[in-house]
């Protein structure tokens, strides 16, 4: 079975630039580049930026940055962006802001100290994910400070939502290169699935969470819905009403068995987030009687997301996924 583990990593980027979304536009003395550059008189830079709730004008480079989207944290760590506060206890330990003392701890989503932030003084808030539904609450506190809302928008493709996300970061952060480069990746990543998969090869996709097997749904399932859109797979199951539960829907390991995927995708929830009665989603999968005899787990098809896919959702993680994705359809040609 394909396995793997988080890792920063590389892909090969496609031939050609990719430009930056309109709505991540520079203005006034930035005009791309670093666009925390000042101009000769020493005043500050700003860049406009679009958001899911407008434009908003950041100056640049922000002095004081706060995050509570897990869908950026690995970008901007790996862009060295300094935070002063973040939701670290959303974090997976893969996260180097998790175990930094001097970043504030907003806490999670379901027990969040809202008010903290007001001591870190932040011109940019950069939010969404679990944490949407306290953009009220953080403009209500910080009033000064630029609150963005990047959440992947239902209406429109999920891998240029991905890309946008990390535009507009580029764009405030002076690293559009970095950016252009991981939208480079995310593309390269998607056309070597596409290339390999053959779309008479049926694909089922579970989350594994406290020891049980859970079937995420095509199109609207949590992390794997929009897959089958981008990627072009075929479901093996379609389940009406099905909905985009964190645990995966409530339907039967037989119902999956029966539907003999040729492919098996998993997101091992317990990864990110382990308790006493975690058990590796390998495991569950390799122990299941009902699976024993499914065409995947007989050829060994089972192709499992990084370990902290359930808190570190950003574009990277799909990247690193999809090219495990592409090497194991690769094997099989």
């Amino acid at each position: 079975m394909t396995t793997l583990s988080r890792r920063h990593f590389g892909f090969a980027a496609t031939a050609g630039a990719l430009g930056l979304m309109a709505a991540a536009c520079s203005s006034d003395n930035s005009t791309g580049g670093d666009a925390g550059a000042s101009d000769a008189g020493g005043t500050a830079s700003t860049v406009t930026v679009e958001d899911n709730n407008g434009q908003h004008t950041v100056a640049t480079p922000p002095t004081s940055v706060v995050a509570t989207d897990n869908n950026s944290f690995q970008t901007l760590s790996d862009w060295g962006v300094s935070l002063t506060a973040a939701s670290r206890a959303l974090m997976p330990t893969t996260i180097p802001y998790k175990d930094d003392e001097s970043i504030v701890d907003l806490g999670n989503h379901r027990e969040p100290n809202l008010e903290a932030v007001v001591a870190v003084e932040p011109d940019l808030i950069i939010t969404g994910s679990r944490f949407s539904q306290y953009q009220d609450d953080f403009t209500s506190l910080a009033p000064d400070a630029v609150v963005l809302d990047l959440d992947a928008r239902d209406d429109q493709p999920f891998e240029a939502e991905l890309k946008r996300r990390v535009d507009v970061l580029g764009t405030i952060f002076g690293k559009e290169k970095e950016a252009t480069a991981l939208g480079e990746d995310l593309d390269a990543s998607i056309a070597r699935v596409k290339a390999a998969y053959d779309p008479a090869q049926k694909v089922m996709s579970v989350i594994v969470s406290g020891g049980e097997i859970g079937y995420s749904a095509p199109h609207v399932g949590r992390t794997f819905g929009p897959m089958y859109d981008v990627l072009g797979l075929t479901p093996a199951l379609e389940v009406q009403g099905a909905d985009d539960d964190h645990q995966g829907d409530d339907i039967s390991v037989e119902a999956i068995a029966d539907s003999n995927p040729d492919w098996i995708l998993v997101m091992d929830r317990d990864a990110a987030v382990a308790s006493e009665d975690s058990q590796p989603a390998a495991e569950v999968i390799e122990g299941s009687e009902a699976l024993k005899n499914v065409t995947a787990v007989t050829a060994g098809h089972v192709v499992y997301m990084p370990d902290d896919t359930y808190t570190n959702e950003g574009i990277e993680t799909y990247t690193e996924f999809f090219g495990s994705f592409a090497d194991a359809l690769e094997a099989t040609s």
